[in-house]
């Protein structure tokens, strides 16, 4: 595998940033995706997000992701998002637009990865399990599949700006309730349209200050006959359980 630190300037956010690429190799040295133009030949992609303390580089210092991702055969994208909730902040960087619309460009751009929807995948832990989600669910015909590590699912308490003076920087004077930051309210207006639904994986651990969360959209998933894997285990919000089960989510993602 090749680890790759790119930095570059985003126009969506105004500013340098900087993404960490883990791209495959043959076993005879040559690059996939770098030396091929075939389209059948070039790696699938995961764009794997961070949490809300971290950054692009937490993913392969905190886990064996490259070791992980080498045997898949697949090119794994990082960027990074600082605390924004992977949105168009309301007073602050256009995060969703730099995630969803600019940053698959600039990748497919500079790199030979599949542009497959069924070859592409999205995934997070915490703040990145709500990323991730909101990228599949917003973007449907874009993913084959989105999981979810101890994501954060509900914001009612966190996303309440009369309560919480860092969520009125994201979201501004509305809640993400009921619109396109509610999770909830995304999902079941997928379903309510017959939208096609990425596959969707959520693991969460059973003493994670987040497990109610999970257990409610588990629940919802549920009520709306919505096709889904779901997992927990003994496990609180740390690395070790995120170092394990992010080989899960590698094994059942659709290669």
């Amino acid at each position: 595998m090749a680890l790759i630190h790119l930095n570059f300037f985003s126009e969506s956010l105004g500013v340098s940033t900087s993404i960490d690429i883990i791209m495959p190799q043959k076993t005879s040295g040559q690059e996939i995706g770098l030396e091929t133009n075939a389209s059948e030949d070039l790696p699938p992609c995961l764009y794997l997000l961070h949490g809300l303390s971290d950054d692009h580089t937490i993913w392969q210092r905190r886990t064996s992701i490259e070791r992980y991702a080498a045997s898949k055969g697949i090119a794994v994208i990082m960027p990074c998002v600082n605390r924004s909730f992977y949105t168009d902040m309301a007073y602050g960087p256009n995060y969703w637009t730099y995630i969803s619309e600019e940053l698959p460009k600039i990748v497919h751009s500079m790199f030979k990865i599949s542009q497959d929807p069924k070859k592409t995948f999205v995934a997070g832990l915490s703040m990145g399990g709500y990323g991730a989600m909101k990228m599949g669910l917003r973007n449907p015909d874009r993913f084959a599949a989105i999981a979810s590590l101890s994501g954060v699912m509900q914001l009612k308490a966190f996303g309440d700006p009369k309560k919480n003076a860092e969520a009125k920087l994201i979201f501004g004077d509305t809640p993400p309730i009921n619109n396109e930051n509610d999770m909830f309210y995304l999902i079941k207006q997928l379903k309510e349209n017959g939208t096609k639904i990425p596959e969707i994986y959520i693991v969460c651990g059973t003493e994670d200050f987040l497990y109610e969360e999970n257990q409610t959209f588990k629940k919802h998933l549920e009520e709306l006959n919505i096709k889904h894997t779901y997992q927990e285990a003994s496990g609180a919000h740390e690395w070790g359980f995120w170092d394990k089960h992010i080989q899960d989510v590698l094994d059942w993602i659709p290669l």
